[in-house]
């Protein structure tokens, strides 16, 4: 990931691999708090489009929405159950400890692009009725404590993060405004005053965009 381990590009055998879309997404809103302040712990929900399981997830829940509008009998085949005014949480198959593969994906490359194989970091992946882009509700515990302030300005500073968080304007990030962009967009920055050194933040991301075709643009860039 350009943003997060570019040092690595170096180590290739001839083929570089993109990590999953839900981890680059995440990984790139955690990279400006893990520089700020190391991170000790992780727990991340996700919210994803219907278009991660390719063309055909976008024309069943587009069906399906048809469907119910009509009165008609709705048909899931691409999804395990009704996507249409409904949530799915589980997205690939089950593995060990009851986690989905989509679930651990995010906890080993999350360790291994940044380094740190022990990371403490746990992952709930849902499937959700929205087109386009993943969102991601993520809670953090840092190494040290740090402002709110503090984070947002090193959210400021990173690159492919865009800030929206402004609550006396009600403005935040979603799906339907970010998507067909290349940003990952944060907003909602608080403290978690349940632990000592918590955040909340909210990431939402074109899955696409970032968190595919421009990532593989960005590691070809650094190639040349």
């Amino acid at each position: 990931m350009p943003e997060v381990n570019p040092e690595d590009v170096k180590w290739h055998k001839g083929i570089i691999a993109n990590p999953n879309c839900s981890t680059i997404i995440a990984n790139v809103a955690l990279k400006p708090i893990f520089d700020l302040a190391g991170i000790k712990r992780v727990v991340v929900s996700t919210y994803q489009a219907v278009s991660g399981a390719g063309r055909e997830g976008i024309e069943e829940l587009e069906a399906q929405m048809k469907a119910m509008a009509n009165g008609e009998e709705v048909v899931s085949e691409v999804f395990p159950y009704q996507i249409a005014s409904n949530l799915i949480p589980r997205i690939d198959v089950f593995q060990e400890g009851d986690y989905t593969k989509e679930e651990w994906k995010m906890v080993k490359e999350t360790r291994k692009i940044f380094h740190v194989p022990d990371m403490a970091i746990t992952a709930t992946t849902v499937r959700v009725p929205v087109f386009r882009s993943h969102s991601e509700s993520i809670n953090i515990e840092t190494q040290r404590k740090v402002s709110v302030a503090e984070v947002k300005e090193a959210f400021s500073k990173a690159p492919g993060v865009k800030v929206i968080d402004d609550p006396a304007k009600d403005q935040y990030p979603m799906p339907f405004y970010t998507s067909d962009t290349d940003e990952v967009y944060v907003g909602r920055i608080r403290e978690d005053y349940s632990i000592a050194n918590g955040l909340n933040i909210w990431v939402v991301g074109d899955q696409i965009r970032k968190g595919a075709a421009t990532n593989a643009v960005q590691i070809a860039e650094l190639l040349l």
